[in-house]
């Protein structure tokens, strides 16, 4: 697979080159080249130039636009205002440039790989072992996922982490209770299925509270069974990991509705940093980035301050002896660059918790497990809100259940479908599979193209809508690409450079080109709503094309009808594969 310069890139080069060229003075100048309004793109690097070389704006315009190769790429120069330069590139270089990329049988359509990639760990879709997940885990999951394809896809080695909370006082509780009740988690049958384990977790739960909050004998056997399990026993161990495993059967059940692929290796949660906190305590003690405070390890930070002016802590240990969150955090930090060799370390976590990674992070710093060469982003989200605008809860104010919403968005969808099946002579199988396609795709489109780290509103009606901003508006626009491609019958998509491309299609070629640039700019900031973006802009031009260039028209020459086509599967494959980043299915027919 080659891949292909984009025409944006090539150009930039060109400019750079040839004010290298006529202005030798000026030394390596960027000629801050963007698209325009006013032509294909303009470049107002000349007018900061001429500032600091004392010259004439219109007069180095002129030497520059003088100083560029004789080339195919660009049809038309102008020079305006003071100094600008008004860019229109040739058609003919739009689509041979589409065509070299079409031309990688791949899927990735000429996008280079990064040249600096290196290893990154991302920490995303965090739940907790008997717990259910709630709407607050959508995000986590859904940017993580993305995020994951996306850096992939660049050449970045990523190496997933589900920190899951599977450690902690309440397996006491539980653990006791399972010993004293130990058929509570059996199933009837071989195998459980998630909602079924789920069930159990949760009876077993509510029962467990209720001893301890009512029977103080209960209350003593599981503080001392919270004891057994921190020092490693046997049978004690063995009741946790039934815990564990019965979570997991729910967990997976949950991603597989997701359509995200999970396993086992991938899935290391507070127990698995254990053997780790004793001596991370005692590194950062030894060191001095912590210190003893009224009997708690503690960092201090100078410019992190409490209501009433004092500093608050990041407590490393507590003064019972118990080891916080920020032990088992920073423990993964250091198992994170030291054994899999992160360069990369990038947690999908609740603005909320900004503040903690940020102490976590500077920790982390100072006793010299983060270093120039590694570094530690917190890519935070914000609330899922319904919408009513406040927190996302159900009408008895308990937090919406993870799965329940994702039931109702593919019964939602599956209706839309339904809707239109008959028309286009859809089975009941896929009327069934496209409405689990286009519900999730609604779910995690919805949440992927909001900034993630602002709060978004959770509206079905909106998200599973033909119109607007959605991700059943992309689908339906790959759907309809792939239906003109079935009825072009002999005539096949075959790039005509030769061709004058109609306002549209330029429009549409030169959008297509971008994909490369997006998706760097994308996992640079990991920021995977600029690819929906991109995506549903994607879909805009394409609608615009369709509407006013006819592809299969009688009207049209054999080259025009095979161009078009050419335009029409670049675009769909740009669909396909941007959707498949975002961890969304392209149905064939919808």
């Amino acid at each position: 697979m080659a891949s292909v310069n984009s025409l944006a890139s090539t150009l930039q080069q060109q400019l750079a080159d040839a004010l290298t060229a006529a202005l030798p003075d000026a030394g390596t100048a960027d000629p801050l080249l963007r698209r325009s309004d006013r032509a294909d793109f303009q470049a107002n690097g000349i007018l900061a130039l001429a500032k600091k070389l004392k010259g004439n704006p219109r007069e180095l315009a002129a030497q520059v636009t003088a100083a560029l190769p004789a080339s195919d790429l660009i049809k038309d120069i102008e020079v305006s205002g003071p100094g600008f330069l008004n860019i229109t590139l040739s058609d003919k270089s739009i689509t041979e440039t589409l065509a070299a990329r079409a031309a990688d049988d791949g899927s990735r359509l000429g996008v280079p790989f990064d040249g600096a990639a290196g290893t990154t760990v991302i920490d995303y879709a965090q739940p907790n072992v008997a717990k259910e997940m709630h709407v607050g885990h959508l995000r986590s999951a859904v940017i993580g996922d993305a995020m994951v394809r996306i850096l992939e896809f660049t050449g970045e080695s990523v190496v997933r982490r589900h920190h899951i909370g599977d450690w902690g006082t309440q397996f006491g509780m539980l653990i006791q209770y399972l010993i004293e009740h130990p058929d509570e988690l059996d199933h009837e049958g071989d195998k459980a299925d998630g909602e079924a384990a789920m069930s159990s977790l949760n009876r077993l739960y509510k029962a467990s509270r209720a001893l301890f909050d009512s029977d103080e004998e209960f209350k003593a056997r599981s503080r001392d069974r919270v004891v057994a399990l921190q020092a490693g026993e046997a049978e004690t161990l063995a009741m946790w990991q039934r815990f564990v495993d019965e979570s997991k059967i729910y967990f997976y059940s949950v991603f597989d509705k997701l359509d995200m692929e999970i396993s086992d290796p991938d899935i290391v949660g507070e127990s698995g940093y254990n053997d780790m906190l004793e001596e991370t305590c005692r590194i950062l003690e030894e060191t001095g980035v912590a210190v003893r405070s009224e009997g708690a390890l503690c960092v201090f930070f100078d410019d992190v301050l409490g209501p009433d002016g004092n500093k608050v802590p990041l407590i490393v240990k507590k003064t019972n002896g118990g080891y916080g969150y920020a032990a088992t955090d920073l423990s993964a930090i250091r198992d994170r660059v030291r054994n899999l060799k992160a360069d990369t370390l990038l947690y999908v976590v609740d603005v909320r918790q900004s503040l903690h990674f940020k102490m976590v992070f500077e920790t982390a710093r100072r006793a010299g497990w983060l270093s120039d060469g590694v570094k530690a982003h917190q890519l935070a989200f914000g609330t899922v809100l319904g919408k009513d605008g406040k927190p996302f809860k159900t009408r008895e104010g308990v937090t919406v259940k993870l799965e329940d919403l994702l039931d109702e968005a593919v019964e939602r969808a599956t209706a839309v479908v339904r809707e239109k099946a008959e028309k286009i002579g859809l089975t009941e199988d896929e009327i069934v599979e496209n409405g689990r396609y286009v519900g999730i795709g609604a779910v995690k489109y919805a949440d992927l193209s909001t900034s993630a780290v602002r709060d978004y509103k959770f509206d079905l009606d909106q998200m599973v809508s033909l119109h607007g901003d959605t991700s059943v508006y992309l689908q339906y626009a790959y759907a309809r690409i792939r239906s003109i491609l079935r009825k072009a019958g002999d005539a096949k998509p075959v790039a005509h450079p030769e061709l004058e491309l109609a306002p549209a299609e330029r429009a549409l070629g030169l959008h297509l080109d971008q994909f490369g640039e997006v998706l760097s700019e994308v996992a640079a900031g990991y920021e995977p709503h600029k690819l929906a973006s991109y995506l549903y802009q994607l879909a805009s031009h394409f609608t615009t094309f369709y509407d006013q260039c006819h592809v299969l028209s009688e009207d049209n020459s054999a080259e025009v009808v095979e161009n078009r086509l050419f335009l029409c599967d670049i675009t769909a494959r740009t669909l396909h594969q941007g959707m498949k980043l975002l961890g969304i299915r392209t149905p064939e027919r919808l």
